[in-house]
């Protein structure tokens, strides 16, 4: 588990009554980029630099050493005049590339130009007994990146770079959503019935209760009870789960932002859409047009909007309505390379055809609206239609990235859908949605015109930092088990 060399190095730390793994050390009076890029200022000014040792060269009474905080490397010059023999000595003996440091000394510059520094004093603050990557700087094997993230983070910095912007692009629509008058909320991650989505879930066995409950496909039908009970606008950030494939943008647990507003529809949603994603660019890159996979993307609103009929004879070549044909479907669809097992009705026609002849031809932002109504069971129907219902869905770089409805209000109306949903359920649709009573009753009380909208953080999080695979944005991303794993 340990390697040996860094063992014996350990010990002979410890000989020398060396506390490697001290309970508090010097604090850090400054960081590396900092000292560098102000090199006027801190010349000959004492300094203490926390960090990790990456490069070690040098013999006799001097050596030159390399630590790297969160913001890069510095070199050190270590001399045994300065830091004594017997430090020099287990430095030179007992240090390892990946040990933990602090070190104070005085700013110079090298004859090459090199900023340094002049080390005085010098203290392990962690034993590393495990060794970096053989080239520290250049981990690139995505499988060892994936499952040793801590390695990855450490030899890549763009990879550390771009989860500290995962964070500022959350805080960013937080920000945002505040400023719009919307409350944060939370509710259940273990429901007694999913719903919110079309997706299979995870489930599992709460034994005081002695009843199985099932991780949230989404927190949908929770945050509507709460515009029932009277707060307006309401917004969640978290965890979502759905036992679904893993490709490039799907990962069975992912993070998810959905907003409800009360006295509102799927325009309004789609207002605020463009509004929060172009606010929060702006925010992140300092401009509305971003660069992603080579390509300008421009953000700036307002954004094209499509019927799905409209984006069906534009991008893919076909009228709409030729779906309901289910032999025209299914022929048209496997003619252009989507290849499907079985004919899954008009609602699935037309989502193959989005998903997979429409959605990656489109690259500057454009929403997608009025769906069948096979598609979505908890939208409210187009006025003067049976068959269409008022949602949308905004696509940007080719994949969507949220969903939105006008919320359907209507207990009635929802009770049949959930049975219509039933009934596809007890046929072998396993992402069926599930009968929620509670929440039919719930929109029975009342539930005020409403706009509701979903963000996949996620894929959000790929635009901004120009990654193509969701696994570059999630800092543990679900991965096969290996021969050898604790089961």
């Amino acid at each position: 588990m340990f390697n040996e060399s860094m063992m014996a190095k350990l010990a002979k730390l410890r000989e020398a009554g060396k506390d490697v793994y001290p309970p508090r050390v010097p604090k850090p009076t400054s960081e590396a980029e900092t000292v560098k890029a102000n090199f006027e200022k801190f010349e000959n000014q004492t300094v203490t630099i926390a960090g990790r040792i990456t490069a070690q060269r040098g013999h006799g009474k001097a050596m030159f050493l390399e630590v790297a905080d969160e913001t890069g490397p510095i070199q050190l010059y270590v001399r045994v005049d300065d830091v004594g023999e017997e430090i020099y000595g287990l430095i030179r003996d007992a240090l390892d590339v990946g040990d933990l440091v602090v070190v104070t000394g005085s700013v110079f510059k090298t004859r090459t130009g090199e900023v340094t520094i002049h080390t005085k004093e010098f203290m392990w603050a962690t034993k590393a007994l495990e060794g970096l990557p053989e080239k520290w700087h250049g981990l690139k094997d995505s499988e060892i990146r994936y499952r040793k993230r801590h390695l990855d983070m450490i030899a890549n910095s763009e990879v550390r770079e771009r989860f500290s912007k995962r964070t500022r692009i959350i805080r960013a629509i937080r920000e945002f959503l505040w400023n719009e008058g919307f409350e944060e909320v939370e509710t259940p991650t273990l429901q007694p019935l999913y719903g919110g989505a079309l997706a299979k879930p995870f489930m599992t066995h709460h034994n005081a209760l002695d009843m199985d409950l099932y991780l949230r496909i989404a927190p949908e039908l929770y945050l509507k009870r709460l515009i029932v009970g009277g707060m307006p606008k309401v917004f969640e950030i978290g965890k979502a789960f759905r036992n679904e494939g893993i490709s490039l943008v799907h990962n069975p647990e992912f993070t998810i932002m959905e907003l409800y507003q009360a006295w509102a529809d799927y325009h309004d949603m789609m207002d605020i859409t463009e509004r929060m994603v172009s606010s929060v660019a702006k925010t992140i890159t300092g401009s509305f047009v971003i660069n992603f996979q080579g390509e300008e993307i421009d953000l700036t609103p307002p954004w094209k909007r499509l019927t799905m009929a409209e984006a069906f004879k534009e991008y893919a070549g076909v009228e709409i309505e030729k779906l309901r044909d289910a032999k025209f479907a299914f022929a048209f669809l496997q003619e252009n390379g989507v290849k499907m097992e079985k004919k899954p009705g008009f609602g699935g026609f037309c989502d193959e055809t989005l998903k997979k002849l429409v959605e990656p031809k489109i690259k500057n932002p454009t929403f997608i609206y009025n769906y069948p109504i096979e598609l979505s069971p908890l939208a409210k129907l187009i006025p003067g239609e049976t068959m269409w219902v008022e949602r949308f869905q905004p696509v940007i770089a080719g994949y969507e990235v949220g969903n939105a409805f006008s919320e359907l209000n209507d207990p009635q109306d929802q009770l049949n859908r959930f049975e219509g949903q039933e009934k596809a359920r007890s046929s072998g649709d396993e992402e069926a949605h599930q009968t929620d009573t509670d929440f039919v009753e719930t929109l029975a009380v009342g539930m005020p015109p409403t706009g509701g909208l979903g963000i996949g953080i996620d894929r959000i999080v790929m635009l901004l930092t120009d990654q193509v695979s969701i696994r570059e944005v999630l800092a543990f991303p679900q991965l096969r088990r290996q021969s050898g794993d604790i089961s």
